[in-house]
């Protein structure tokens, strides 16, 4: 389109007209997909007039790898405020009031910071929106080193192996819990196998006899987990399994399994001697759940298709309000 006309390069008429109705067209069609884009992530519940949410972080993503629950650890503590920014703050802050009941967001792999605080934020809006008679839910984002690392295996099986070290951190937090304070866990993907990892430690520790933390068989606040499209092996919850026992903390657990995730169809290569099959992607027999547990799960396959990301289930208004109210669901302030 472009000629030389005394050193200078101009358009013809004829080009100009063409290049502009092509500007028209490309401007037309981005907005066209900014407007689906917009219309898939539709609020799924009404949207609550809150400013800013209460939401905290706890980031692991500079601890190093352990292999047990330890005595004392040291995470960075932030909370989100009136500002909308990011401030520096100590676990004592986080646990002040032992009224208000805490929803625990745990993110799966292939997670930056910045987008572990985005769906954090998301949870707790969609939660304020989902459950309004609800009491005053805190958030708190369990963010552990899960950015990429490799190719998809060799990433997979790396975190696979972090997940125990984050599972035993986790569980230190949760020991910090008062046992009146109503808990809720949503786990996604591999924060599905961590928070197992850390109900198990809990439970074995205490059985142990250990007393350097809050107990949580038979602890008086409730604990719901919501495991989202879990990355843990389906046997894990079994009578034999390896993360039985962690059931004897939980009041109420709901699945929200896909049996057409992508990539959760890929898990038994995680697992060198197991090769079972993942927990979200083909559920797992009502009979495991013990008869004190208020136990659920769905196929969300016919809504989120075969994509595995954490967004999909929030932007859906079905799935987002089964996440929350599973969460929530019984929660009373002391």
């Amino acid at each position: 389109f472009c000629a030389k006309h005394r050193g200078n390069c101009f358009l013809s008429p004829m080009n100009s007209w063409l290049v502009r109705t092509l500007f028209r067209n490309a401007l037309a069609i981005v907005v066209i997909a900014l407007a689906c884009e917009h219309d898939g992530h539709a609020t799924p519940c009404s949207t609550p007039d809150v400013s800013t949410p209460d939401v905290w972080v706890v980031s692991t993503r500079r601890l190093p790898e352990i292999c047990r629950m330890p005595f004392s650890a040291h995470p960075i503590v932030e909370r989100l405020n009136e500002n909308n920014c990011w401030q520096r703050s100590d676990l004592a802050s986080l646990l002040s009031d032992p009224t208000q009941p805490l929803i625990v967001f745990v993110h799966g792999n292939r997670y930056r910071p910045s987008e572990a605080h985005e769906q954090g934020v998301l949870l707790s809006k969609r939660s304020a929106a989902c459950c309004p008679n609800a009491p005053p839910v805190r958030t708190v984002i369990f963010s552990w080193p899960s950015e990429q690392d490799g190719i998809l295996l060799r990433d997979g099986r790396a975190k696979y192996d972090r997940a125990f070290t984050e599972g035993h951190y986790l569980a230190w937090l949760l020991g910090r819990v008062e046992p009146e304070r109503p808990v809720a866990i949503v786990g996604y993907s591999f924060g599905g196998f961590i928070a197992m990892e850390a109900l198990e430690d809990l439970a074995a520790e205490q059985k142990a006899g250990r007393t350097d933390f809050q107990p949580w068989i038979n602890r008086p606040g409730q604990l719901n987990v919501v495991l989202v499209a879990a990355a843990l092996r389906c046997d894990a919850l079994a009578p034999r399994g390896p993360y039985h026992e962690a059931l004897e903390c939980v009041d109420r657990l709901i699945l929200i399994n896909n049996s057409s995730d992508k990539v959760l169809r890929f898990y038994p290569f995680l697992e060198r001697t197991n090769r079972a099959q993942a927990l979200g992607y083909v559920g797992m027999p009502g009979r495991w759940a013990s008869p004190h547990l208020d136990f659920a799960q769905i196929n969300a396959a016919p809504i989120v298709g075969k994509h595995h990301r954490f967004q999909l289930y929030l932007h859906s208004p079905s799935l987002s309000k089964r996440i929350c109210n599973g969460a929530t669901a019984g929660f009373v302030s002391p």
